[in-house]
């Protein structure tokens, strides 16, 4: 976990449930005697991250559609601050990132905004998601002013058609779909279940099959983004995603070499057992 995160791993739910009291449906003692939640119930992870983005980042109104995936808010928190890094640590409005596949929950966009004042473009091809992402956003006056959605009309493109002529970003951002087919995106769900001692169909962090599958899965995606990325060298500082699968990449960073970046960087992320890293580049 970055030193930076707020958050260690474990909650004070007393003081979560002070802030967002609908949270305390939810809590009850685990086998250790010590309060908790149940992690596969997705209504009680959707109430403890409304909690946590009340209590941390002040955000009042946060919610997701029925389905959609529900993000743990540490990890998130993860990918922005190592963000920072790779930036010097700047803060403020001038700081423009587009995060591409933004979610209903417009969860990047919102965190940023709050822990780092930057702007951003949040880009979606979904369009039921990009209209609750633009109500979640509009809903928190202290973020609103510094995050834009764009309807994304083409699955098969990241940067064509949202970054304007004229425009630039310091920072790109992407939690990828890492799934190759629905049958293997429904397999991870059952085996995430299994960790959680559950059985069933439902997942904690939910998920459609945008944000959850894409043809190829991961690496096909980020190859699509890297050749993309090289129309867009002098509109953009970093281009950057995160890596689900750690095979992936060193295929990825052939590719990088192939397209002639000028520097890539792997920077390694850790929440609890799971692991993961961003892949970052730039021309």
């Amino acid at each position: 976990m970055h030193p930076r995160n707020r958050f260690n791993g474990r909650y004070d739910f007393p003081k979560l449930i002070a802030c967002a009291p609908a949270l305390a449906t939810f809590v009850k003692p685990n086998a250790h005697g010590d309060a908790s939640i149940d992690y596969a119930d997705p209504q009680a992870v959707k109430a403890l991250n409304a909690a946590l983005l009340r209590d941390a980042y002040g955000i009042e109104h946060w919610d997701i559609p029925p389905g959609a995936l529900c993000p743990p808010i540490p990890g998130r928190s993860d990918y922005l601050h190592h963000l920072a890094d790779l930036i010097g640590m700047q803060r403020g409005a001038a700081v423009r990132v587009l995060d591409i596949g933004t979610g209903a929950n417009s969860i990047y966009p919102i965190i940023g905004a709050s822990e780092y004042g930057w702007s951003f473009v949040g880009a979606e091809v979904d369009a039921d998601a990009w209209r609750w992402a633009r109500k979640m956003v509009a809903a928190n006056p202290s973020v609103a002013g510094l995050i834009e959605c764009r309807l994304q009309k083409s699955a098969q493109q990241c940067f064509r058609g949202i970054i304007q002529k004229g425009e630039y970003f310091d920072l790109t951002m992407c939690n990828p779909p890492f799934h190759a087919s629905a049958a293997e995106a429904a397999a991870g769900t059952q085996r995430k279940l299994r960790n959680l001692g559950q059985k069933g169909a439902a997942l904690n962090f939910g998920g459609k099959a945008n944000e959850l599958w894409c043809e190829g899965g991961e690496l096909a995606f980020i190859r699509r983004m890297i050749a993309e990325s090289t129309e867009f060298a002098q509109q953009c500082g970093w281009f950057t995603t995160l890596v689900s699968k750690s095979e992936n990449v060193g295929p990825l960073e052939k590719t990088l070499r192939k397209v002639k970046a000028a520097e890539v960087r792997k920077i390694d992320m850790a929440q609890g057992q799971k692991k993961s890293r961003v892949l970052a580049w730039r021309f």
